[in-house]
């Protein structure tokens, strides 16, 4: 999918900055979502607080499920902006950024130094919509992503006559992929190196001292973390290995992610719509005996292997699936780079009226919300981003005279992907509780000057809220199985000042003591009849969607 411009690396670093402000703008619009981005969240504020940059804790507790550097990143982003929703968010747009100037890197080695082809790839890849849920959702996809693109990158720069800097930087970014999720890192760099050699003659390259010190910086950064941790205590080993590697990948039940095995059959299209229509109609289109030997290798290893490897796990999310996207991109420029004009501009008449149509669909949501059964509150002016959207795309069509379709094609997208980002923070905005964001609750707390006291939250795991308030609440433990946590790397009992088994008798003196305090309980609902005691600690309430606020006044 050609394009004519005068300079395609000036226009690559124009869409950079329009998705940036596309995605920075109302960023910190919402409060940290449960349950991932609030955790990951609260680790970070924890970690910053605490100093202690070596044992993640989420609410005092240790908490090993992921290796450090997402925590890291995003304790670097609070201690720069403070404890706010933008400083989470940002290291991750930074990252998703830096992802779209990897792609095009890519695609100039695989068109062979064709920048337009590369900027297409860019561009379709930045406005892929998984690509912008990983950026608007604090997890550590964004950057294992970042890492695994950074190593892929490195590792086919080197393979095509780059200098052994290209080598190391290979090795560099598996390591930090190693050191932010663990082995699944592996996945894309790996795939990239088969896709390379796999049935395409290649020079022979003889081992050297670069190999061994390649390994030996992979050693050092990605598994440093892990060896500290295993000198500290040599249980730590089984636990990574086995509880959150093999039982993740394995188990039905590991974290109550399993879905069925044909779950990214079905969403890895959606994570790329428009284009994955694009790139299915024509991929159907194309005899196999005229594809070259390398794209062969892109569906294959860039994509169908990882789709089946990630299948083939019982935990799944959506963002798992984050590493077959950049071939999906490079996939679809090539498969549209081989139409002509006349045809590209059937699939930009099309798109064309579909995008026009999703945005006129957006315009009508504020007054069809209740009629479609919508829980949401969407204000009147939340319209007006996708009449803005349709206004821009019916300008470029009439003011833009572009010759060439392909540019068309890509701005079109670009005024979508945009337009999209834009009305759906104005949506979170709106839509706060519906979120599952805490935000409202401590907003309320502050306008009636109760954040200062002891906060007690009910049988509900709220990282969120205790990210909001830049404090520790108290948890009270009934009946929630989220709520059992793994303190066997624990040095005292410590943590049962902040987690309180309200069922054990031997604590009841303890919640007494705490309700005597003047506290403010948290709940989601009415509190079962069985603690009907405590309602005299709190002869008044206040209620905000599902939540339940017990306050009194001070004794």
């Amino acid at each position: 999918m050609p394009i004519s411009l005068s300079s395609s690396r000036t226009w690559l670093w124009l869409f950079v900055l329009i998705l940036a402000a596309g995605l920075l703008v109302g960023i910190g619009g919402w409060g940290v979502v449960e349950s991932s981005e609030a955790r990951y969240a609260e680790i970070s504020r924890e970690m910053l607080a605490s100093g202690d940059w070596l044992h993640p804790r989420l609410l005092g507790i240790q908490h090993f499920h992921k290796p450090p550097v997402t925590y890291w990143l995003t304790a670097a982003g609070l201690a720069a902006l403070g404890p706010t929703a933008l400083a989470v968010r940002l290291p991750a747009v930074l990252a998703v950024l830096a992802q779209v100037l990897l792609v095009y890197g890519l695609g100039r080695l695989l068109f062979q130094h064709d920048r337009r082809h590369a900027l297409a790839a860019a561009v379709l890849y930045g406005s892929f919509p998984v690509v912008l849920i990983s950026a608007l959702n604090l997890t550590t996809d964004a950057f294992l992503m970042l890492w695994e693109l950074l190593a892929a990158y490195g590792l086919l720069r080197y393979l095509h006559g780059g200098g052994w800097r290209w080598f190391y930087l290979f090795w560099g970014g598996l390591g930090l992929a190693f050191l932010t999720k663990g082995p699944v890192g592996a996945v894309l760099p790996l795939m990239v190196m088969a896709g390379f050699y796999f049935r395409q003659p290649q020079p022979r390259r003889p081992f050297t001292i670069h190999h061994v010190l390649g390994v030996a910086l992979l050693l050092a950064v990605g598994l440093s973390w892990y060896l500290y941790l295993m000198a500290e205590n040599r249980a730590f080993l089984d636990y990574f290995l086995w509880k959150q590697t093999a039982e993740r990948f394995a188990s039905a039940e590991a974290f109550k992610r399993a879905k069925p095995w044909w779950f990214y059959l079905v969403l890895m299209p959606v994570g790329a719509l428009p284009w994955a229509v694009a790139l299915l109609v024509q991929a159907a289109r194309t005899r196999w005996a005229d594809v070259p030997r390398q794209w062969h290798n892109v569906l294959v290893f860039w994509v169908l292997v990882p789709l089946v490897f990630f299948s083939l796990a019982q935990s799944k999310l959506l963002l798992y699936l984050l590493p077959v996207y950049p071939g999906l991109a490079l996939l679809t420029v090539y498969y549209l780079g081989r139409l002509t004009d006349a045809a590209l501009y059937r699939w930009y008449v099309v798109m064309s009226g579909v995008l026009a149509l999703l945005l006129a669909g957006l315009c009508l949501l504020p007054a069809l919300g209740g009629a479609l059964g919508l829980a949401l509150e969407i204000h009147p002016l939340t319209a007006l981003w996708p009449a803005a959207g349709i206004i821009a795309l019916v300008a470029q069509q009439m003011l833009w005279n572009q010759v060439r379709v392909a540019p068309r094609l890509l701005v079109l997208t670009v005024i979508f992907s945009v337009t999209v980002l834009l009305t759906a923070k104005a949506v979170l905005h709106q839509n706060q509780v519906a979120a599952n964001s805490t935000r409202p609750l401590v907003e309320w707390l502050k306008a009636h000057q109760l954040d200062q006291r002891p906060v007690l939250i009910y049988d509900e795991m709220l990282p969120s809220l205790a990210f909001e308030l830049d404090k520790m609440p108290i948890t009270l433990v009934h009946d929630n199985d989220d709520l059992r946590r793994e303190t066997q790397f624990e040095a005292d009992s410590s943590w049962q000042q902040h987690l309180v088994n309200a069922n054990d008798s031997t604590r009841q003196e303890y919640i007494r003591g705490l309700l005597r305090q003047s506290p403010v309980l948290i709940a989601r609902g009415e509190l079962e009849y069985y603690r009907a005691w405590m309602l005299p600690y709190f002869p008044q309430q206040q209620h905000l969607g599902p939540w339940v606020i017990y306050y009194g006044g001070w004794q």
